[in-house]
């Protein structure tokens, strides 16, 4: 019964932990712009924190390079399962235009497994809005599961 309503709850109210890989912050401007009132993320219930150990949703932005890989792979290792990960922009999907640097490992799949893409360059709100929505879905099919990641 108890374990239910945690299932449950956590899909009410889902908590996000952004972090950006080194991005040109266009796509972290507009991940925050969906928390303005505009948007208003957190009718959906979800809430930005700054604790991986609280956290259910990942939203990674930037290419990854040798420096932020292993801070992103700590990241995701220290957040509950299940877990879900939604890379955004072009940077986030690819490594965007700095994919052929020297010092550019890609993007966040190359790192720690993804559940949900969100092109653009810069992604816009509705379609992060879009992407996190989509990844509850996701989220709601690995708890019936029972695995975690």
């Amino acid at each position: 019964m108890f374990e239910r309503f945690m299932k449950k709850s956590r899909l009410r109210s889902p908590w996000l932990l952004h972090f950006d890989c080194g991005s040109c912050n266009g796509c972290d401007i507009e991940a925050l712009a969906c928390l303005t009132p505009l948007y208003d993320l957190e009718r959906f219930g979800v809430v930005n924190v700054g604790n991986p150990k609280h956290a259910d949703l990942l939203l990674v932005s930037g290419a990854v390079n040798p420096r932020n890989r292993k801070v992103l792979k700590n990241l995701y290792d220290q957040m509950p399962g299940p877990k879900l990960v939604v890379a955004i922009g072009a940077c986030g999907l690819s490594g965007g235009i700095f994919r052929e640097a020297y010092n550019v490992v890609g993007g966040v799949d190359r790192v720690i497994p993804v559940d949900v893409y969100v092109p653009g360059c810069p992604a816009r709100p509705e379609a992060i809005i879009d992407g996190l929505l989509r990844g509850l879905d996701i989220l709601a099919a690995k708890q019936e599961g029972g695995r975690g990641r």
